[in-house]
């Protein structure tokens, strides 16, 4: 199975190209990177695999929560790649792709939404391992997160902008956090793997980002209010 996944939620981006059993992936370092350099890295991958997008089973993205700019950007390659190959596209949550390499048995993935708010989902491990969603992704300010009952490791970007009001507020349910971990897209083609098999990828213009705030642009006053620039 060869699947091609874009990760670009956040500011280190990534493209990966699962081959069989083998996942060769390159990074995009910083915002400007992304555009730039997203359509170079897909040639390279594709070259280094000796594979034409034609010899792809899916395209795979991380379909966010996160960035717009970078969501959109994830979003539209794999729905030209997709469509140029005749291929299937395969949206990943980008919550579930930071929390599923983290070996705990119950995960809250959150990342920085700015704004002073956050990007949330609770994560529990099945009897086979794989990640269950613990009700769906949104958006919230950190004293407005909400406590589940038990013990929970936290990962993700948010512990880095908003930990200490996140420790104040999960309080002795957190049992730890990995602060550094990002969304990659290596993890995006695994997990894009079962669901390709399982007949979930969607035709390209199906293909959309998961965005999980009310408004996607705010006001010029919106953002002055919020502590952004106009």
């Amino acid at each position: 199975m060869n699947i091609l996944a874009i990760e670009t939620s956040c500011e280190v981006g990534s493209i990966a190209l699962l081959s069989g059993e083998s996942v060769l992936e390159c990074e995009l370092d910083g915002v400007a990177a992304h555009s730039e350099g997203v359509l170079r890295a897909i040639d390279w991958l594709l070259g280094e695999a000796g594979l034409s997008v034609g010899g792809l089973d899916a395209v795979a993205f991380g379909s966010g929560p996160g960035a717009f700019t970078g969501l959109r950007l994830a979003c539209g390659v794999a729905q030209g790649l997709a469509l140029g190959g005749g291929l299937g596209v395969i949206p990943v949550c980008s919550l579930e792709a930071l929390a599923s390499p983290c070996l705990e048995q119950r995960i809250l993935a959150v990342t920085d939404a700015r704004l002073g708010e956050l990007y949330f989902c609770a994560y529990e491990r099945n009897g086979d391992g794989t990640l269950v969603a613990v009700g769906e992704p949104a958006c919230a300010r950190p004293e407005a997160l909400p406590v589940r009952d038990g013990q929970w490791f936290g990962i993700g970007s948010g512990f880095a902008v908003h930990g200490e009001a996140l420790r104040s507020r999960l309080g002795a349910t957190l049992a730890g956090d990995d602060a550094h971990a990002i969304a990659r897209a290596g993890q995006v083609a695994r997990l894009a793997v079962d669901r390709l098999r399982r007949g979930d990828a969607v035709a390209p213009q199906h293909a959309a980002p998961l965005y999980v705030r009310d408004k996607v642009a705010l006001t010029t006053a919106e953002r002055l209010a919020s502590g952004g620039r106009a």
